[in-house]
Order: structure tokens, then sequence, then C-alpha cells
């Protein structure tokens, strides 16, 4: 997770998804989900895949990019 004792950096992280949890590579203060685009700040990070390495800003993005025919269209 991220340690509040090193610099946090501008900009967007890059970030190495674990199970459970998330390891900072390069500092940011956020991440873009793979499936909107938007800004995710790391403090609000929720949802990833550990296989696809990818970030999530919400249930329905995960639903989208997994089940992109059950899933409704994100407006």
């Amino acid at each position: 997770m991220l340690n509040k004792f090193s610099p946090s950096g501008s900009g967007e992280a890059q970030v190495q998804y674990l199970d459970g949890d998330f390891r900072v590579i390069s500092p940011g203060t956020y991440v873009r989900c793979a499936v909107t685009g938007v800004q995710i700040p790391l403090d609000e990070l929720k949802y990833w895949s550990v296989d696809l390495k990818e970030a999530y800003a919400t249930p329905i993005a995960v639903l989208q990019r997994h089940y992109p025919m059950a899933a409704k269209p994100l407006i």
C-alpha cells in the first residue's frame, strides 16, 4: 500500500496490482480506470484486476470489463 512518508509525486502513478493490495512502483496521485479513463485517487482505489493489471473506478466498470454484454453501458 502507500507509504505516507515517501514522496507522493504528482500525476499518474505506476502500480503493481496484487491480491488484496497494490504496490506503488512510480509515485503519483492517481491511476486511470481501464474502462472509463477516469482518474482514481490512490487513496480511493478499491477495484482492480491482478490478471489484467488494471484498475477500475466502480463495480460497474469491473462488470463491463469482464462481462461486456451483461453490464449496462456507462454514460
